[in-house]
């Protein structure tokens, strides 16, 4: 059985710990690798040798470091086939999802490459009489990066390559569910040269993560995760005195307006509501047609398609969507769907009882599509992340708007119409982080920065681009005058 390794200091470590978990290929239900859940000794030494990088990495001309970048851009681009397929093996993600998946992260290296401009400070000559000031952004030493199942791949390298990039040394704790893809990343991190201990990668549970929340050389830490989690991370982190950007979790909607083109709208939620079989913080759970007609016409349009979906695994090239994670997951999935059938939601698609030929072990759920959900049914106001699309009707713009707004979360959110005006006026008054016009999942690229509003998001920095920048230095200005330029004579008021 292969046993998932650390990365600590340049080489690959087996853990010690007794403790350890099985993972699993979602597609087939049988196990692939085994992971120990390492010990705080464990963790502590990554961050030690973090510790013990970070003074030369961060001394090196920002110029150099990017030419580290450049080659583990290149790297990354070869093989990524290869990180796709172990994606897809363990998450369960088609192969051309999972490609986009690395091709999304590998948009940030390439951002990252750029940090000789993006570092750059300000500077103003005479400020007073003979008088300069520089302002110029610091590293901050050791970060942690604690990541999701759902890209294991991407959302690590919304992290690392930025902090490091700006003169950081990192730890990563990846999601123990697929750890195979972000180890192979760091393969490729140490073919292309970096310093031992620059990136370190530590597997764990809670123990690893508390053990990172509290130790006292780590001075940033970066999630994503579900809501509950992200708050107790940027609770804890933040009681030790660290910087912490929060990521949770998402109920992202979509209104669809009389105006809009049915079909359009009806093929950008098939992909932003089934792709990666609803797993992604940015999936649209719920439509919001404008008009008994509209959602009329808008459901006649969706529920052939729903049925249509080709479910399998990642090695069938037909396939649309790919199995959920965990069996655990799958039932959760299925108990929502139960849920929603009990609330009184009209349950259009169901997609229970879904088990491709040949895969009946696998932990698969199929397309499901719910109709006149209402506001206070658990399968409108909590994360399913899973393929489940629900339909909540209003009856006209300012109701689809209060909706929105009233929900906890804020992470993305769509509209579909041909009317400028409400485009606009939806895009500048909605309260969520992140807004599409005849987009579906407005996820920025990678020179933008990624983050929602409410309990989405826990901190006062978005993921990568320049508020990446901005989250993993900090500020350092610098006043200077020379003698000549001193007038004799101490002085008492305030400076101007």
């Amino acid at each position: 059985m292969n046993i998932i390794q650390n990365a600590i200091n340049g080489e690959k470590v087996t853990s010690t710990s007794p403790n350890r978990v099985p993972v699993f290929n979602p597609a087939t239900g049988e196990q692939s690798a085994d992971l120990p859940l390492s010990t705080a000794d464990e963790v502590n030494a990554a961050v030690a040798a973090a510790k013990a990088a970070a003074p030369a990495w961060g001394d090196m001309p920002p110029l150099k470091r990017a030419r580290f970048m450049f080659k583990f851009n290149e790297l990354l681009n070869k093989h990524a086939d290869d990180i796709a397929r172990e994606i897809s093996k363990e998450h369960g993600k088609t192969h051309d999802d999972a490609l986009g998946e690395v091709a999304r992260g590998i948009e940030v290296v390439e951002y990252a490459c750029g940090i000789p401009s993006l570092l750059k400070g300000d500077f103003s000559r005479n400020v007073g009489p003979s008088v300069d000031t520089v302002a110029d952004r610091k590293p901050l030493g050791v970060v942690a990066g604690i990541t999701p199942f759902n890209f294991p791949a991407m959302v690590p390298m919304w992290m690392y390559p930025v902090a490091i990039a700006c003169g950081n040394t990192f730890v990563l704790k990846p999601s123990e569910r697929d750890p195979s893809a972000p180890m192979l990343v760091w393969d490729l991190f140490k073919e292309a040269g970096f310093p031992d201990g620059v990136l370190n990668v530590v597997h764990g549970d809670k123990l690893a993560v508390d053990t990172l929340l509290d130790h006292p050389d780590v001075k940033a830490i970066s999630f994503v995760g579900s809501t509950p989690i992200a708050e107790y991370v940027y609770k804890r982190g933040t009681d030790a005195g660290k910087r912490v950007q929060a990521l949770g979790g998402a109920k992202n909607h979509m209104i669809v307006m009389p105006d809009a083109d049915m079909d359009k709208a009806a093929d950008a939620l098939m992909g932003a509501g089934y792709g990666s079989a609803g797993e992604r913080c940015m999936a649209i759970s719920v439509a919001v047609p404008v008009g008994e007609k509209t959602a009329d016409a808008l459901v006649a349009k969706l529920r052939p398609r729903v049925e249509a979906l080709k479910v399998g695994p990642a090695t069938d090239g037909d396939a649309e969507m790919g199995p959920l994670i965990t069996k655990a997951h799958q039932d959760k999935v299925l108990g929502y769907i139960d849920e929603g059938e009990k609330a009184g939601a009209e349950l259009v698609v169901d997609g229970r009882g879904y088990a491709p030929q040949g895969y009946e072990n696998g932990y698969y759920v199929g397309g499901t599509l719910f109709d006149r959900v209402t506001t206070d049914m658990s399968i409108y106001k909590e994360e399913i992340f899973g393929p489940v699309l629900s339909v909540v009707r209003a009856k006209d713009y300012g109701e689809a708007v209060d909706m929105i707004n009233s929900h906890e979360y804020g992470n993305g959110t769509a509209i579909f119409t041909r009317d400028g005006d409400a485009a606009r006026e939806f895009a500048d008054k909605i309260e969520v982080g992140m807004v599409g016009v005849n987009v579906p999942i407005p996820v920025p690229v990678a020179y933008h920065s990624f983050g929602g509003w409410k309990r989405s998001s826990f901190g006062a920095h978005g993921m990568y681009g320049p508020e990446g920048v901005h989250f993993y230095t900090r500020l350092k200005t610098v006043t200077t005058r020379w003698p000549g330029g001193i007038k004799e004579g101490a002085v008492f008021t305030f400076p101007s």
